[in-house]
């Protein structure tokens, strides 16, 4: 079937879904989630659900098939206070994030006149104050006497003097928040180790950990385990100490987990997605939780007054021509303690945390796949078919208790990308929600690349822009978009702009730089970093690997492209590249850079360039960029050999 006739599919699936919830006006229902009443009323909940799966299984065994299983959980005891909150510091953020005023946990991070970096199961710190670049102290990003494998350290965050380091821990139940204190001159203090209790919950896309403030917020699934009693699955924390095996405390009483009225089926998967906040600005660690029980398949999005959570199935729909899109659900969690969730009953899903965006009006848009490819750490790769533009009312009178639908007029029908639909790429930029695909780089020479741009606010398509590479990242210069790819064995930078002669074609290419023999060096969005320097003007900084689309045996890539952004016009800089050959460090824990290696760093007036163990300055002098010095900060680590 052609894909317009697919789009509008989309449209007669949506209508014959919402057919019996209709558009009529909501139906006056209770404005908030449930929650239970009692611990009571918790426990004969999950004793229901528990013999159900319990039937469920031995017909399945019975059938001959292989026995339905969940992921160990540890054990629980009682509630903890609830977190406070204060200003984020005004230092402007080096990182990449998706929203203003909420930071993501990544690999390097600025406090004052240091560097924190994480690399490899180790923390360093790098003084970079009166125009130093210095390394300054390095400690194991785990607590001394323990033992880190089967554990990675991924995050690091930073509020006030306080580092916490991210991880997961197989062997210690959970997601592991490691506090260290910055001292004056950068000296690295271990404080202490606390788990919080979680599924696995990696992405190849998300991070775990925001910071607000001085709220730490995760988003931890527990995905219930009915071969174990009901405090196993249950959200709780430990402190950690190494002679000492600790037990955890409950921080989500029966009185904040929620539910809507849906008769979940637990065989095919119930995950109790839950909230942390994590107070670190006092000496401790303080924590609260709310959990949500709901369908397995998920994604979260964090903005500055709640999280989203988008649940599906767990298991996989194959989607047909005459498929509608998957049943859903959202959820909103207020960061503000006083007030409840609130749930809505949607159709299909997110491609990826990018998919979301909560506007100043007071609406929250998600584009849409009617797929449910949600269910793994590799799900935001996955292709897609038909996609819609979702258009909530936070205040929406249906978005209460979770009983109620999301109209059909809420959603947008939009093409899907033409040729290779694997890797979609979507970021709302100004105005504008652009999308599009990527693919392999050798693959797509008689692919067509087509970038999709739409008026979020007016929820129309505003113009369709063919381009001569793969969309493999969308990032923003200022309100325009800027979209990279690798074609062949080149790396095309293409800047958009709206056409001078919009009846022709509403956008055009503004400028396009191509770097011949490369490839990106890094996938996720922190790789990427732009600094404005002026109006219409910036300076924008990109890894980037040599020889094409082959990757390189050096970690490290081969350095970091950057570009000057002159309204829209873009010319190259310069690059500054590694020379470090690949050291061997002993690495005993988080020996693959999930998160990647190589940063572009713009601090105060100064520029660098994070690769690997090395980090090299840069200056440039009429337009060009020449290399100031460079240091190797892992040689100090190898010539002490700490653990």
């Amino acid at each position: 079937m052609p894909r317009p006739l697919r789009t509008l599919c989309l449209a007669a699936s949506l209508l014959s879904l919402t057919a019996l919830a209709g558009d009529k006006p909501a139906v006056p229902a209770p404005t908030t989630l449930t929650a239970f009443h009692s611990e009571k009323e918790l426990e004969q909940w999950f004793e229901h659900q528990q013999q159900l799966f319990k039937k469920k299984n031995q017909r399945q065994r019975s059938r001959g098939k292989k026995k339905l299983s969940e992921a160990p959980l540890p054990a629980a005891a009682a509630p903890l206070q609830e977190a406070k909150s204060v200003a984020p510091a005004a230092e402007a953020s080096i990182t990449n994030a998706q929203t203003a005023g909420v930071d993501e946990g990544g690999i390097v991070k600025q406090h004052g006149d240091y560097l924190i970096i994480l690399r490899r199961g180790r923390l360093f710190t790098i003084r970079i104050g009166d125009g130093q670049l210095t390394p300054a102290s390095y400690a194991p990003a785990y607590a001394p006497d323990s033992q880190p494998y089967e554990a990675w350290y991924d995050e690091i965050l930073v509020s006030g003097s306080t580092i916490a380091v991210i991880g997961y821990s197989y062997r210690k139940g959970g997601t592991e928040i490691v506090l260290f204190t910055l001292g004056e001159q950068g000296e690295l203090q271990y404080r202490a180790t606390h788990i919080l209790r979680s599924n696995d919950y990696y992405s190849s896309r998300n991070y775990a950990s925001r910071l607000v403030g001085n709220k730490l917020i995760f988003y931890t699934p527990l995905f219930l385990n009915f071969w174990r009693g009901l405090p196993d699955n249950l959200p709780a924390v430990r402190h950690w100490r190494a002679k000492e095996a600790g037990s955890f405390q409950r921080i989500a009483p029966a009185t904040q987990i929620y539910r809507t009225t849906d008769d979940l089926d637990p065989a095919g998967g119930i995950a109790l997605h839950t909230v942390q906040i994590c107070d670190i600005a006092d000496a401790g660690l303080t924590c609260t939780a709310k959990g949500i029980l709901a369908q397995s398949g998920r994604e979260f999005y964090v903005s500055k007054d709640a999280v989203y959570i988008w649940t599906a199935p767990w298991a996989w729909q194959k989607q047909t021509e005459e498929s509608p899109p998957v049943n859903a659900s959202l959820f909103r969690l207020p960061l503000n303690a006083t007030e409840a969730p609130t749930a809505i009953k949607a159709w299909g899903s997110p491609i990826d945390q990018f998919s979301f965006k909560e506007s100043e009006d007071g609406h929250l848009y998600v584009l849409l796949r009617a797929e449910a490819p949600i269910r793994s750490m590799w799900a935001s790769e996955i292709g897609s078919g038909d996609l819609a533009l979702l258009r909530l009312p936070i205040r929406d009178p249906r978005f209460g208790e979770g009983s109620q639908s999301t109209p059909v007029s809420y959603y947008h029908p939009l093409p899907a990308p033409q040729g290779n639909q694997r890797s979609i790429q979507n970021r709302y930029i100004g105005n504008y929600l652009v999308y599009g695909a990527g693919g392999h780089p050798r693959w797509n020479n008689a692919v067509p690349h087509t970038a999709y741009l739409v008026d979020w606010a007016k929820t129309r398509l505003a113009g369709e822009l063919s381009l001569n590479h793969p969309i493999e990242r969308i990032e923003a210069l200022g309100n325009a978009p800027l979209l990279v790819g690798a074609q062949q064995n080149d790396l095309y930078f293409s800047s958009i702009a709206p056409s001078e002669r919009e009846e022709a074609a509403p956008f055009r290419v503004a400028s396009q730089f191509i770097l011949s023999a490369a490839a990106q060096g890094e996938t996720r969005s922190h790789g990427f970093f732009y600094k404005p320097t002026g109006p219409g003007r910036g300076i924008l900084g990109l890894p980037f690997r040599g020889q094409g689309w082959q990757r390189l045996a050096n970690p490290s890539g081969s350095g970091i492209i950057y570009l000057g952004n002159d309204n829209l016009n873009l010319r190259k800089i310069g690059a500054l590249t590694a020379e470090t050959p690949t050291q061997k460090d002993n690495c005993i824990t988080s020996c693959v850079d999930w998160y990647g290696n190589a940063r572009p760093l713009f601090i105060r007036d100064r520029l660098f360039a994070l690769m690997g163990y090395e980090i090299v300055e840069g200056r440039i002098v009429d337009g060009k960029l020449t290399e100031v010095r460079r240091i190797d900060y892992g040689a100090v680590w190898r010539v002490k050999k700490i653990p």
